[in-house]
């Protein structure tokens, strides 16, 4: 409940920061957005390059494990076990 509030304190300050009858620092806010806007389109295309790369290891070790299965089942098939 506390974090809650903190929460909902903090949002007010931030809106009364940027409003123009408050601090009025919505120059410096989008100051900053453009600056940091091209940091945090690299990170995001790194993070998606990585979580790619990832998907495509794991697409191929299912694909080489569903071969190696089927090549255990297909010599299986035909011996006892008992």
């Amino acid at each position: 409940m506390i974090a809650l509030i903190v929460g909902i304190v903090f949002i007010a300050c931030a809106l009364f920061a940027v409003l123009p009858f408050g601090l009025a620092w919505w120059g410096d806010v989008l100051l900053f957005l453009r600056g940091a806007l091209p940091v945090m389109a690299a990170f995001v295309g790194l993070l998606a390059a990585f979580i790619g790369i990832a998907d495509l290891k794991d697409k191929a070790a299912a694909k080489k494990e569903e071969a190696e299965e089927k090549k255990a089942a297909a010599s299986g098939d035909g011996s006892p076990t008992a």
